[in-house]
């Protein structure tokens, strides 16, 4: 199978692209020039950089154009002209469908690339409406690189700086513990029992104090930490209110979309799998709902529509609100739809609420025609199969005449769930509560051997059974076999297995921590939660535990992986970033990745390196400014440096190479094969 040359391109420039965008629309509402043209340019650069790496001249050339219109109103006092912000929006959708086009085939030859370690699996997108999202695809990709916030990360780090200090204050109270011991030995020869029940005193009340604000420190560190692992809903709004403006357009109908609760935050997994539901309810929202210019006017309403989408957290859920102020939901247009496709309730009267049951059931237009934007009903359809994946509720409430609200609830997160914990040979690890079909008491003799695998008795039919100390390969206990035992029915998408521990420990809540990139765990632990004195216990995949008790408890050992030369590569660009660490991968190297020059320091004081690939245009420090640092360093000036940048005047060459690299690739000119050869020169 052909490999994806582009999936990190496409990544970034959708990401770009979004950024992109919002700056235009504050362009568009006004916004002083100067306030929002330097991070538009800065974006546009990304991109340029970011397409030529991979040969798309013609995308390259689209973001250099936006440049090109902006760039003399970069320091302006008032707003952009109308002009050049609506052809940079024009750009933009154009940038779009072409990276779109790249899932169908490339637009120009690119490197052939050895597959990049691909990222953490998410749940699939809905299906988008192909026309009118053309520039929208890629929800699970898009996910994994949204950029944390940088406040989030401070508050973060004094947190964990602040526990530091804590802590070592409490060592040093500690210390002094010492020679009351001493005194507490000396107490039957000598009179002290007072002075030292006061010191002892004194020095216990400032202990407890350290401990208590060593507490509250560690406690909002893992509340920040809790909060990286989820993302703002308005990461969403970006690609809503373009398909919201794609939409409008097609339909030449004035509308706007607005957006609030923003700072709702959810799992980044729970995120992929909304964006292509919501993108439909918007879709409906204007095609079905939002009335003509002519017809608003004649209602008596504005002729510009209205579309708001509210996000509201509630609990430990999370609910969309999409509303328009159009015609509400047409109950006979439902009936004659029924009626036309045939439905059992087609025939019976309908109400508001009987309408709106039978178009969340799927499957229903009221369109006559098929457009490019409507009239296949699959949006609905799509809508609640993404409900139903998160375990999720879609709600329809509408009145005639003054519009429509599709309510969309889900759960906040994927990554924390209840979970039963199980023991084995001493060791506890929990599965998905969600998984267990029932829990059992057996006694050994419960369990049939047959050749391959064993298997028990459940509900009248022969179920695969393992050991949880087989599946996770613990040695066997003798003193265990004649003992009874308790077993969890599992069910997975394989069918059901009987999983025998020796004992069950209970539910409880639990945050799924990623394991360690080094660890080799094996196929059935999918992460580890921490218990309540921070130890790391395996979560265990439901989904491997059965297919293993099916094959009967087969499966490979993980080998050792030999040492490789390492190498730091410093982008602040995705694509160029994964476009090198597959390259250098590919070839036998270990890679580790940067997203800025500071970033890459920090890394390279850590861990010595073979070489360090480096950007030279980054956000903060640039990488000349990096290349000299590490030749002033006695510690890393023997390791090699090559800049790979958009910069190609001799004189940015001859800066670099005065600033101490080794070589200077131009991206416009990239070769695998020359970067390969330069640093099996420098490296081996």
């Amino acid at each position: 199978m052909q490999k994806d040359p582009y999936k990190y391109f496409r990544i970034e420039a959708r990401e770009l692209a979004d950024g992109l965008a919002q700056g235009l629309v504050s362009l568009q509402r006004g916004k002083p020039a100067r306030d929002t043209v330097p991070e538009v340019l800065r974006l546009a650069h990304t991109l340029k950089g970011a397409a030529r790496v991979v040969r798309l001249p013609e995308l390259a050339n689209l973001a250099h154009a936006i440049e090109d219109l902006l760039e003399p109103h970069r320091a302006s006092t008032e707003p952009a002209p109308a002009a050049a912000v609506v052809e940079s929006l024009r750009l933009i959708d154009e940038i779009a469908t072409q990276v779109h086009e790249l899932e169908r085939g490339p637009l120009a030859p690119v490197p052939v690339l050895a597959p990049a370690p691909v990222l953490a699996p998410v749940p699939a997108p809905v299906p988008a409406l192909a026309p009118a999202e053309i520039a929208q695809p890629g929800a699970d990709e898009r996910v994994e690189t949204v950029q944390v916030d940088l406040v989030e990360i401070e508050s973060l780090f004094r947190g964990i700086s602040e526990s530091g200090a804590q802590i070592s204050a409490l060592r040093r109270e500690l210390a002094l513990l010492e020679p009351l011991r001493r005194q507490l030995a000396a107490l039957r020869t000598s009179g002290v029992a007072s002075e030292l029940e006061s010191q002892f005193a004194e020095v216990h009340g400032r202990l407890s104090s350290r401990v208590d604000r060593a507490g509250t420190d560690l406690g909002q560190v893992l509340e920040a930490a809790e909060r990286m692992r989820l993302l703002r809903a308005s990461t969403l709004f970006a690609s809503l209110q373009r398909i919201a403006r794609d939409t409008a357009r097609k339909l030449d109908k004035p509308v706007e979309l607005t957006t609030e609760g923003g700072d709702v935050r959810l799992d980044a997994h729970v995120l992929a799998a909304l964006r292509g539901g919501l993108m439909h309810v918007v879709t409906n929202a204007i095609a079905h709902g939002i009335e003509t210019a002519a017809e608003r006017t004649a209602a008596g309403k504005p002729a510009q529509g209205r579309v708001s989408l509210r996000v509201e957290r509630r609990g430990g859920r999370v609910a969309f609100l999409c509303s328009d102020d159009g015609r509400g939901i047409d109950v006979a247009a439902v009936q004659r739809a029924a009626q036309r496709n045939q439905l059992d309730s087609g025939n019976k009267p309908l109400d508001m609420a009987g309408a709106a049951a039978l178009l969340l059931r799927g499957g229903l237009t009221t369109t006559d025609a098929v457009t490019t934007v409507s009239g296949r009903g699959i949006g609905l359809d799509a809508l609640r199969a993404m409900a139903e994946r998160l375990h999720g509720e879609v709600r329809l409430h509408s009145e005639p005449g003054r519009g429509t609200t599709f309510e969309v609830e889900v759960p906040i997160s994927l990554s924390s769930f209840t979970a039963l914990f199980l023991e084995s040979n001493g060791v506890a690890s929990a599965v998905p509560l969600s998984s267990v079909v029932q829990t059992l008491r057996l006694q050994r003799d419960a369990i049939a051997h047959a050749p391959g695998r064993d298997a028990i008795v459940h509900d009248g039919q022969m179920v695969p059974f393992l050991h949880l100390g087989v599946a996770l390969r613990q040695p066997f206990q003798a003193s265990q076999a004649d003992k009874p035992f308790s077993a969890v029915i599992l069910r997975s998408s394989a069918g059901l297995a009987a999983i025998g521990v020796d004992r069950l420990l209970g539910a409880s809540h639990v945050t799924v921590q990623p394991l360690p990139a080094l660890a080799a765990a094996d196929a059935v632990v999918s992460g580890a939660t921490l218990d309540a004195e921070g130890t790391p216990q395996f979560l265990l995949d439901p989904d491997a535990l059965v297919l293993r008790a099916r094959q009967g408890g087969q499966g490979a050992e993980r080998g050792q992986e030999e040492v490789r030369p390492a190498i730091l590569v410093i982008d602040d660009s995705l694509t160029t970033r994964m476009l090198e660490q597959s390259i250098l991968e590919s070839a036998g190297y270990d890679v580790d990745l940067a997203a800025s020059a500071e970033e890459g320091l920090a890394k390279a004081r850590q861990r010595p390196y073979r070489l360090f690939l480096c950007d030279v245009e980054m956000p903060g420090m640039n990488g000349f400014e990096f290349v000299a640092l590490t030749r002033a360093d006695a510690d890393l000036r023997d390791t090699p440096a090559i800049l790979v940048t958009s910069l190609a005047s001799p004189e940015d060459r001859k800066r670099g190479l005065d600033a101490g690299a080794r070589a200077y690739i131009v991206k416009g000119e990239f070769d695998q094969g020359n970067l390969l050869r330069t640093i099996r020169g420098l490296v081996g």
